[in-house]
């Protein structure tokens, strides 16, 4: 039994610190800063070809589809193998999953791909990010549906 533990009636409780909308807010911003960072450096090479001009592929370019993919890959990965990114590791938060168990691809994929597709996509869908700020266990609209929770590590 872990020290932030609690036996109530004769169950085990978990007292954890859930992160408000501002720690996860900052946690964010400094995740883009890393992004956008790792995306000048892995892109550059591209202002070299085709005499710096876009190269399309229909509706979108080849370095926004690369970018989009270093976006989500960075967000899925990250939360897979440490359960926080840089941000929140900077900030002293980690995403869980409501029953502690470790957290599973099909859990992330929803959370930090299909999730963040569709905030992005649907703008107008980012001010759910704000439910993040009224809720008991601090959870935003992705969390509830992937029953994770973001807490302050230890």
């Amino acid at each position: 039994m872990s020290e932030d533990s609690v036996i109530y009636q004769g169950t085990q409780i978990s007292e954890q610190r859930f992160a408000g909308f501002w720690m996860r807010f900052w946690a964010y911003i400094i995740d883009l800063l890393v992004i956008v960072s790792v995306n000048g450096i892995l892109l550059s090479p591209f202002k070299f070809i085709n005499d710096g001009v876009a190269i399309d592929i229909g509706f979108w370019t080849v370095t926004g589809i690369l970018g989009g993919i270093v976006f989500y890959a960075y967000f899925l990965l990250m939360t897979k193998y440490f359960g926080q990114t840089i941000g929140k590791m900077i900030l002293g938060i980690k995403v869980i999953r409501e029953d502690e168990k470790p957290l599973q691809w099909s859990d992330l994929f929803f959370r930090e791909v299909i999730g963040r597709f569709i905030y992005q996509v649907f703008g107008f869908l980012m001010l759910l990010y704000v439910i993040v700020g009224f809720t008991d266990e601090k959870q935003g609209l992705h969390d509830m549906i992937c029953d994770t929770r973001v807490i302050f590590d230890r």
